[in-house]
């Protein structure tokens, strides 16, 4: 039987990121008609929710000058329970999100599962009795890894039992081909033609490499002259970023092009010879998975990865890619002209990603762990 299910989250698209991406392919796999998504207020979202087919409900989840300020997401949550005669909540952001479900489950007596991605188990040790508390009082825990399950078993050992391992799976708009002609007009609007394009999605922060990538690009480009690297995300580093492909005068090289709508994400993949993402631990957190290393898969590209958290079950090394470690220069280095250089080497590997993207990472099998 079916349960009426919210969906609680504090990123949603049209906002890019793994988390937004995660949430609404959950939602786009669970009954349409008694699935509800809760998500903030953005640009673009009527537009984009219209497109759905199930109820996406918008509201500010924040008190501007009222404290706690999340207690208006708890009024807001409340009320759409009753409402909508909800059964069940699905919770991303374990704080404050996850503290709202409890509340709302001690007054309700509804069940709800806490959604861990990566960043936000280590935001919620900042407060960990807490975060204990509502991990407690969740019916399931799902983690987006098995890194991530290890670690949470390593917080809370008496929770194992109730934790699920659902993987972030590339929607099946990344396995469809674009036409030829379509392709071959994106090139032309970049430049690419005659190209290695290399290809980078993104947010821009700390552990995903960019400064690493961007050090090491003129390395890279004595052995492979006509590289054009195709830059897409945003994000708190940003603007270092850019500082750094000028510093190394890599403005030609580089293709930026800031964020890009998720749907049409798939036709920047096929444009490219190679995804690279260099992502590594940093002081405050890790990688707990990489669904763009799935995704590049999904488009039948191999790709470079740093080795970190998550991402070694995202990538098969030597088979769908190659996992190195960011502080290894001439590693990456190899690794990436090796795979722009020999192209049956990198189609076989694109190849692979793709049949393992298909048989492993779909979200109908990922979903049955959890259902």
């Amino acid at each position: 039987m079916k349960k009426r299910t919210l969906i609680v989250t504090l990123e949603y698209p049209p906002q890019i990121g793994g988390v937004a991406s995660y949430v609404y392919n959950l939602a786009k796999n669970l009954p349409a008609d008694s699935t509800i998504v809760y998500a903030p207020v953005v640009g673009g979202a009527e537009e984009f929710d219209a497109k759905n087919p199930w109820k996406t409900i918008r509201q500010k989840p924040y008190f501007l000058f009222f404290w706690p300020k999340w207690l208006r997401l708890f009024f807001q949550i409340r009320k759409i329970v009753k409402k909508e005669k909800i059964e069940q909540l699905y919770v991303h952001h374990a704080l404050p999100v996850g503290y709202v479900a409890y509340l709302i489950s001690k007054i309700r007596k509804i069940p709800y599962c806490i959604f861990f991605h990566g960043t936000d188990l280590a935001l919620g040790l900042r407060k960990k009795p807490l975060l204990k508390k509502v991990c407690e009082g969740a019916e399931r825990i799902c983690v987006n890894s098995a890194f991530m399950k290890q670690k949470f078993v390593s917080l809370f050992e008496k929770m194992s039992q109730k934790i699920f391992i659902v993987y972030p799976s590339p929607d099946v708009i990344f396995f469809q081909k674009y036409p030829e002609a379509e392709l071959k007009k994106l090139k032309s609007q970049l430049a690419l033609e005659g190209k290695k394009v290399v290809i980078t999605v993104s947010r821009m922060a700390e552990g995903k490499g960019y400064p690493h990538l961007i050090r090491l690009m003129p390395k890279i480009l004595e052995k492979v002259p006509n590289i054009a690297w195709v830059v897409i995300g945003d994000g708190p580093k940003k603007r270092t970023v850019i500082e750094l492909i000028q510093k190394n005068y890599l403005q030609n090289v580089t293709r930026f092009l800031g964020e890009v709508p998720y749907d049409e994400l798939p036709k920047y993949y096929q444009v490219a010879d190679l995804f690279v993402l260099l992502t590594h631990p940093d002081e405050t957190a890790e990688e707990g998975w990489g669904t763009v290393f799935v995704e590049a898969a999904a488009s039948g590209l191999p790709v470079v990865a740093g080795r970190a958290g998550g991402v070694e079950e995202a990538v098969q090394n030597l088979q769908t890619g190659l996992i190195v470690d960011v502080y290894q220069d001439q590693s990456i280095v190899a690794a990436i002209t090796d795979l722009l250089r020999e192209t049956e080497y990198a189609k076989k590997m694109g190849q692979a990603g793709a049949e393992r993207a298909a048989r492993e990472f779909n979200w109908q099998k990922q979903l049955a762990r959890l259902l």
